[in-house]
C-alpha cells in the first residue's frame, strides 16, 4: 500500500535510521510502561518504538490514510491507533505515560500546551519540533527566544536539547532545520498561587515584551507592588521563579 505526503497536515516524513534509532536511544531511559507516539505518519519511528520492551504501547494520527497504512504494515497495532488529532482527544491513560513523537510542525507550540493540561500525567516528552520552536522551549532568561514557551514548560520540566535534525533527514525536505528535545517533569515544580494566574501574568508580560514590565502589570497589582524594581525590568529578563514568585504578590 502507498501512502501520499498531506501538506495541509504539515507532514515531513522523517526518513533517516539514524535520527530514529538516536530518538528511541534517548527514550529508552525513561519510564516504557506507557507511551503514545503522536502523528506517527508512514511508522519511522514506530518500527523502533515496537521493538522495546512497553508494557503498553498507542498513536494517535489525524491523516486516515495514514492509519490504513500503519495498520496494513504493523497488524499488531489495530487496536493500538487513535485516529484524530492529539489537540482533541481525551488523555489516552489512566496512569502515567511518556510522550514521543516527531510533531506536525503546523500544531507543534499547540502539543506543547496539551502536554502541559496533561502534565500529572506525562513525567517524561521526547519530541521533534521546528528547531525554532525547540530553541524557544529550552531558552534561559536574557536571550531574544525566551518566551512563554520557555517559563511555562520550565516551571514544571527540566529541559535538553538533545541534538539537531537537518533538512535532508525527512521527505519531503522541511526549509528549515528540526530540533529533538527532551522535558523532564520536575521532583518539585515551582510554586505558585494557582496555575491560572501563573500563566495569565506570563502570557501579559510577555505580550508587551519591549516594555517595562510595570506597563503590562498594571491590571495584576496594586499601584505600590508596581514601584518594587523588579517591574522596571523586561519580562525576557525575569526567571521563571521570578515569575512564579510575583504570583503570590497579584492583587
Amino acid at each position: 500500500m502507498q501512502y501520499t505526503l498531506k501538506k495541509s497536515l504539515g507532514q515531513h516524513f522523517l526518513t533517516n535510521e539514524a535520527i530514529c534509532k538516536q530518538i528511541v536511544a534517548a527514550l529508552d531511559e525513561a519510564n516504557m510502561n506507557q507511551v503514545l507516539e503522536v502523528g506517527p505518519g508512514a511508522g519511522a519511528l514506530t518500527k523502533y518504538l515496537l521493538k522495546l520492551p512497553i508494557n503498553h504501547f498507542k498513536a494517535v494520527e489525524l491523516d486516515r490514510e495514514k492509519v490504513a497504512y500503519l495498520t496494513l504494515t504493523y497488524p499488531s497495532l489495530a487496536e493500538s491507533i487513535i485516529e484524530g488529532s492529539i489537540l482533541d482527544i481525551p488523555i489516552p491513560f489512566q496512569d502515567q505515560f511518556t510522550l514521543v513523537g516527531n510533531f506536525p510542525y503546523n500544531i507543534s507550540t499547540q502539543i506543547v500546551f496539551r502536554l502541559l493540561e496533561w502534565k500529572e500525567q506525562i513525567p517524561v516528552m521526547i519530541g521533534m519540533f521546528q528547531k525554532e520552536v525547540a530553541e524557544r522551549i529550552v531558552s534561559k532568561p536574557h536571550t531574544k527566544v525566551y518566551g512563554i514557551l520557555s517559563v511555562l514548560v520550565q516551571a514544571f520540566y527540566d529541559v535538553d536539547y538533545l541534538f539537531d535534525v537537518p533538512p535532508s533527514s525527512f521527505n519531503p525536505p522541511p526549509k528549515v532545520m528540526s530540533g529533538v528535545i527532551r522535558l523532564t517533569r520536575k521532583a518539585t515544580p515551582v510554586a505558585v498561587r494557582s496555575e491560572k494566574a501563573f500563566f495569565t501574568l506570563v502570557k501579559a508580560a510577555f505580550g508587551q515584551r519591549r516594555k517595562m514590565l510595570r506597563n503590562p502589570m498594571k491590571p495584576f497589582f496594586e499601584a505600590a507592588v508596581l514601584q518594587e524594581d523588579l517591574f522596571t525590568k523586561r519580562a525576557e529578563q525575569l526567571t521563571v521563579q521570578e515569575f512564579a514568585d510575583l504570583t503570590f504578590k497579584m492583587g
